[in-house]
């Protein structure tokens, strides 16, 4: 597989600068699960929660829109949306990412190949929109932007589809943190790799990004109930990791892991080399570390009852790595297993938290968790169990409880899907004149 690499020398300099720097400091990618390369943890109270949401038709102006809500207990607007952002158009709002140095957050829809990028620096509690990418199709083929992964002085952005086919074969698209396309990279079809990508997450310290894989735009825009009666469909799902030469960029070994694996996430303790995913499809946790030096991956837990196909959605790892996560679509019910073992995953809590939940994100410090309920606008479930929500929770290490909830549907904001989380302290500080 030919891969186009037009860095410079400068470039390539400054990329392996960046990677020696993380290597220090890769343990702080939480929050819940940024990359190593963003900076400016927030490690004590945060202040808002940035939440990106779908547009719905007839609901307020009907557009995809990032959602701020202030999340202090101790200011007045507790629990309440403080501003919102529209851009203007329905593109199926999924996720969102930090750049690198945590002023700017790229954030886009699966149907669409745009991405929208907003200012959170120049004021944290009232992000700006401030640019539009929308050359992404023209320049790389790849439709549906799903993950933002910030590198130095760079985004990469994992698509689920490509321009041709609407199918799962897809790559990733690098740019600069101005917006410039520098150059993609196609997912492996060869050595077992089947073309499909979801998510990605590097461990620095190892030179290893791995890649996750999902479905294309063929499928997720379909209702889910015509997905799961449609048998080709059924065979159209991601069953793979990919594990990629991180300064190279290039594929080095695929992974066969079963059933559309999605989020991944590296434990965050010092001297921890693995990395932990959920298969949506069958209900299991995968571990990916290396065995006599070559990276593998082993199924070490079931999430719930697989024969209900309760769709684990989204993981989060705490910061020790001993605790980990787990949001289920299905039956809204949220689990925490312990990871203290991560051979052995051992669930220890369960509750319902919605009647539909999908994202989960935690504090540095795991004493705050939030939740949001979309997954997907033609997925998520209709009538009364058609919630839509931020919901805000305290963690003492035995229970959840909710704080405070915004009714996304009720402030006509449409539907809650990612977060990412914010704060005054971080305020840019203006160039000197």
């Amino acid at each position: 597989m030919r891969v186009r690499h037009p860095f410079g020398n400068a470039v390539v300099f400054a990329l392996a600068l960046g990677f020696a720097v993380a290597l220090a400091g890769a343990a702080l990618a939480d929050e819940t699960c940024n990359s190593p390369y963003v900076t400016k943890l927030i490690k004590g109270q945060e202040d808002y929660v940035y939440v990106w949401a779908l547009g719905v038709e007839g609901l307020g102006d009907g557009s995809d829109k990032l959602v701020t809500v202030d999340v202090n207990p101790k200011s007045k607007r507790f629990g309440k949306v403080l501003n919102s952002v529209s851009v203007g158009s329905r593109g199926e709002a999924h996720h969102m990412g930090f750049t690198d140095d945590r002023r700017f957050i790229w954030a886009g829809g699966l149907a669409e190949p745009k991405i929208y990028v907003f200012d959170i620096g120049t004021d944290p509690g009232k992000p700006k929109l401030v640019r539009t990418i929308a050359d992404m199709a023209d320049k790389s083929g790849y439709l549906g932007p799903h993950t933002y992964y910030a590198m130095p002085g760079r985004m990469l952005v994992q698509a689920l589809s490509n321009t041709k086919d609407k199918g799962g074969r897809t790559g990733m698209a690098m740019y600069n943190n101005a917006g410039e396309f520098v150059t993609s990279y196609a997912m492996p079809t060869d050595g077992g790799g089947d073309g499909y990508g979801y998510d990605l997450a590097v461990n620095p310290r190892k030179n290893v990004l791995l890649t996750s894989s999902f479905t294309g735009y063929d499928n997720y825009m379909r209702p889910l109930g015509d997905v799961v009666k449609d048998a080709e469909a059924m065979k159209r799902f991601g069953n793979t990791m990919v594990v990629w030469d991180l300064k190279a960029l290039k594929p080095t070994r695929v992974l066969s892991v079963p059933g559309a694996p999605l989020e991944i996430r590296w434990s965050l303790k010092p001297g921890d080399d693995w990395a932990i995913t959920a298969a949506a499809l069958t209900s299991k946790l995968w571990l990916v570390k290396q065995d006599k030096g070559q990276w593998q991956a082993k199924e070490v837990g079931t999430i719930g009852d697989p024969a209900k196909i309760p769709l684990p959605v989204d993981i989060s790892i705490t910061r020790d790595g001993k605790g980990l996560w787990v949001n289920t679509f299905m039956d809204g019910t949220t689990r925490y297993f312990d990871l203290s073992n991560p051979e052995a995953p051992k669930q220890t809590y369960q509750k319902v938290t919605g009647k539909q939940v999908n994202m989960i994100s935690q504090s540095w410090d795991g004493r705050r968790v939030y939740i949001t309920s979309s997954l997907l606008a033609n997925w998520d479930k209709g009538g009364a169990d058609n919630e839509q929500f931020l919901r805000g929770f305290t963690w003492n290490g035995k229970e959840l409880a909710q704080v405070f909830e915004v009714d996304f549907t009720r402030e006509q904001l449409g539907r809650a899907h990612h977060m990412k989380l914010g704060s005054k302290s971080l305020r840019a500080t203006p160039p000197p004149r």
